[in-house]
């Protein structure tokens, strides 16, 4: 796997490099930044992207099929948006860690087992975001503990009424999107997961 920086020995003709970079705003968690960098034909052009610590997303499954899921409000797009489990990694927090908490203090779940999926890269054009997806099972509700300014509707559904509102653009939420491509595959054995006890 190459990082955002380099090429394979293939690939140098794609390869840009930094040559200067200025932080434009520094946030309490998200820093903007431009860089100049020099392209594979000498010449130079901007780059302006974020920095993002990471984040995880659970898929937590239930005994009965179904999947829990949660419904808030997103002020950048200015709408309540359906989405798995989620948030953003502590500095130096182990993912499976973090999607434990998340899992936890969001919806009230905790799981037997946990399985690891893969990464994604959420936007790949303008954010250092990864997002480690991970899969739950074995869940007993408990109580939650959302942070304070936190808002939440936790909800359950069928993997088939969520892949329907994937695909009629109720669900537009690109990490949940993701995670039903991942569903439907594990559920039909395409992709098999090593799950581990908790």
């Amino acid at each position: 796997m190459t990082n955002a920086h380099t090429a394979t020995p293939e690939e140098p003709h794609l390869l840009e490099k930094k040559v200067s970079g200025e932080v434009l705003v520094k946030g309490n968690f998200l820093h903007a930044c431009r860089d100049t960098v020099s392209l594979p034909d000498g010449t130079t052009a901007t780059r302006e992207y974020v920095i993002h610590p990471g984040a995880v997303v659970v898929i937590p499954l239930l005994d009965n099929g179904d999947v829990v899921l949660e419904r808030q409000f997103r002020y950048p797009v200015a709408q309540v948006m359906t989405e798995f489990p989620a948030g953003k990694l502590d500095a130096g927090e182990d993912p499976l860690l973090c999607g434990q908490r998340e899992l936890q203090e969001e919806t009230g779940y905790t799981a037997d087992e946990w399985a690891y999926a893969g990464l994604m890269h959420l936007a790949v054009a303008y954010s250092t975001e990864i997002i480690h997806v991970y899969f739950a099972r074995g869940l007993s509700l408990g109580e939650r503990k959302l942070d304070d300014g936190e808002f939440v509707d936790v909800f359950t559904a069928s993997p088939e009424a969520l892949s329907g509102w994937c695909r009629d653009g109720t669900v537009t939420d690109a990490k949940t999107l993701t995670c039903m491509l991942w569903l439907q595959n594990v559920q039909s054995g395409a992709w098999v997961l090593d799950w581990q006890a908790a």
